[in-house]
C-alpha cells in the first residue's frame, strides 16, 4: 500500500485542471483513470489518417488554460499551438437565413445587417450578463439562507428568467434570439428554462482550436501535472472509496491497488462515485437518492466520419436549426421524444486545421441532444444506425451534397456509450439539467455537505457548463482543498 496526499478520480478537463492546482501547491496528488487515455470525455479516435476528437471542437476562454501552465512557471504557448476559429460559429437556418457569430464588433455589424433596431439591445443585452455572472456566480447558494441574502440581486437582476426570456427582453428578432441563447444547450440545458445566469450571449464568436486537435491539449496538460511530480494511473478505474464517520480514507481500484488519502477530487459522475464508490457511507446513499430525484439533462447522439474532399464554405462550427425551435426542444426534453427537427450541431476541425485529415479531405462532426435512457429507453444499437440517416439527410440536403457517397471512416457515439464508458446516470451527458431551481448557483457545491474531504469538479459541478464550467469547478475546488476557499 502506497500513501498519497490526494486522489483525483478522472482525468477529464476538469480531473487534470484540479490535479495540477494541487500539483503545483506542493500537494501530491495521483489521478485514477478508469480509460487507457486521459482526457475523459475529451477523448480521440484515428482512424484511417483521420484524428476525430470527442471533445469540445473549439474553446472560448483560454485564460484558464494558460492559468495552468503559469502556476507550474511554464509557458503554454511552448506546449500547445492555438489557431483562431473564425467565425466562432455559424447560425444557419431551414429558409437560408445565416449569422456569424465572431467578435463583439463583428457581431454588432452582423446584427446591423440583419436587425438594425436590435444593435442598442444587444449592448444592454451583452451588459446585463456580465452583471449576471460578475455579482451572481461566484458562489452557490449553498442554502435557504444564501438564497434570502442574495433576494435583492435576483429581483433586481431579474435573474428567475429563462435565457431565452432574458435574451427576448433586448432583442426583438426571433433568429437572433435564437442565436444568442442556443449556447445553453451546449450545457445540457434549455434555453427555454435554463436559469438566466447560464446566459453568454455571443461567447461562441471568439473561439481558437488546438494545432493537432483538442487530444493534444489534453496531453500537454497530463505531461504539465506529470513534470511537476503527479501520478496518473490509465487503465485502472476507481472501483471502491473507503470511508470512516465523515472522512474519506482510502481508495481502492479495479487491479487492487489501494492508497491512503487525506483528500478526495471526483471528476466522474456524481451519482455513480455516491452509489456505487461510496457503497458503504449512508452520508453518501442520501446523495445519491437526491441526486436521482432530480430531472436529468439530455444526452447527446454524435456521428464522426471522414469524407473525400475539402469544403471551404463550411466553418468550424455550424449549428443548424430546424423549421421548429422550441417545439423540437420541448421534444427533447420534455416529452423525451427524438425531434424530427432536432438543432443539429456540426464541426469541421479540418477546415482550421488540415492535418486532421488526409490531403483533399475533411473530418466533420454531428451532433444533437437525444432524451436520456430515462425518458426513452430503447436499444440503440438499433435506434443508432436510423439516427445517422437522418443526420445525413438533413447534411446532404443543406450543405453537404451526395455526403454518404464520399463518406470513408467514421462511428457514432449515443447515450449507451456514455454509460459503458463514464457510468453515467441515465446515460446523461451533463448530470441534472439546469432548471432554475437546478442549476448554476444551485448546482452541486464543490465540496460534499456530509463527507468533508470529498470534492466534486467537472461540468455538473458548480458553476457547470461544459469546460469553461469544468475549469470554474476546478479552481473552486482547490481553493478549497488548500483553504483559500
Amino acid at each position: 500500500m502506497t500513501e498519497t496526499k490526494a486522489v483525483v478520480i478522472g482525468a477529464g478537463i476538469g480531473g487534470l485542471a484540479l490535479a495540477i492546482r494541487l500539483q503545483t501547491a506542493g500537494i501530491a496528488t495521483t489521478i485514477v483513470e478508469a480509460r487507457d487515455q486521459p482526457g475523459g470525455r475529451a477523448a480521440f479516435r484515428r482512424l484511417e489518417g483521420y484524428t476525430f476528437d470527442t471533445g469540445p471542437a473549439a474553446i472560448a476562454d483560454p485564460a484558464p488554460l494558460t492559468a495552468l501552465w503559469a502556476l507550474a512557471g511554464d509557458d503554454m504557448a511552448a506546449a500547445v499551438t492555438l489557431l483562431p476559429v473564425d467565425p466562432g460559429y455559424r447560425c444557419h437556418w431551414p429558409d437560408g437565413a445565416v449569422l456569424d457569430l465572431a467578435d463583439d464588433e463583428a457581431l454588432r455589424a452582423e446584427i446591423g445587417r440583419r436587425a438594425p433596431g436590435d444593435v442598442a439591445g444587444y449592448r444592454k443585452l451583452r451588459d446585463h450578463a456580465a452583471a449576471l455572472r460578475r455579482e451572481g456566480l461566484d458562489q452557490p447558494f449553498a442554502d435557504a439562507a444564501a438564497l434570502l441574502r442574495a433576494a435583492p440581486w435576483v429581483v433586481r437582476h431579474q435573474a428567475w428568467r429563462s435565457v431565452h426570456s432574458t435574451v427576448a427582453r433586448f432583442v426583438g428578432d426571433e433568429k437572433l434570439r435564437q442565436a444568442l441563447s442556443f449556447g445553453t444547450l451546449l450545457a445540457g440545458g434549455n434555453p427555454m428554462t435554463a436559469n438566466a445566469a447560464a446566459l453568454r450571449p455571443g461567447s461562441e464568436g471568439e473561439a481558437w482550436c488546438v494545432a493537432g486537435g483538442t487530444n493534444r491539449l489534453i496531453a500537454a496538460l497530463a505531461a504539465l501535472f506529470e513534470r511537476r511530480g503527479g501520478a496518473i494511473r490509465l487503465g485502472d478505474a476507481a472501483v471502491r472509496i473507503e470511508t470512516l464517520g465523515d472522512r474519506v480514507t482510502a481508495v481502492e481500484t479495479a487491479s487492487g491497488w489501494r492508497t491512503d488519502c487525506a483528500m478526495l477530487g471526483a471528476n466522474c459522475d456524481m451519482i455513480h462515485a455516491c452509489r456505487d464508490l461510496l457503497a458503504g457511507s449512508a452520508a453518501a446513499a442520501r446523495t445519491a437518492a437526491r441526486l436521482e430525484r432530480k430531472r436529468q439533462a439530455p444526452s447527446v447522439f454524435a456521428l464522426h466520419f471522414g469524407i473525400k474532399g475539402t469544403w471551404p464554405g463550411i466553418p468550424h462550427r455550424t449549428i443548424l436549426f430546424g423549421e421548429r425551435y422550441e417545439e423540437a426542444l420541448s421534444d427533447t426534453f420534455g416529452h423525451g421524444l427524438l425531434a424530427a427537427d432536432f438543432p443539429l450541431f456540426l464541426d469541421h476541425p479540418s477546415v482550421t486545421d488540415p492535418s486532421l485529415a488526409p490531403p483533399g479531405c475533411s473530418t466533420f462532426r454531428a451532433f444533437a441532444l437525444v432524451p436520456h435512457l430515462g425518458k426513452f429507453p430503447e436499444d440503440w444499437r438499433r435506434i443508432a444506425p436510423l439516427i445517422e440517416q437522418r443526420v445525413l439527410d438533413v447534411l446532404e440536403r443543406r450543405l453537404i451534397p451526395e455526403v454518404r457517397e464520399r463518406i470513408v471512416t467514421g462511428f457514432s457515439y449515443s447515450p449507451a456509450d456514455f454509460v459503458g464508458d463514464f457510468n453515467a446516470y441515465l446515460g446523461s451527458a451533463f448530470g441534472p439539467e439546469p432548471l432554475p431551481a437546478e442549476g448554476t448557483w444551485f448546482a452541486a457545491r464543490n465540496r460534499d455537505a456530509a463527507i468533508g474531504n470529498l470534492y466534486f469538479v467537472g461540468a455538473g459541478a458548480h458553476p457547470r457548463g461544459e469546460w469553461a464550467g469544468a475549469l470554474e469547478s476546478a479552481h473552486s475546488a482547490a481553493d478549497l482543498m488548500l483553504g483559500r476557499g
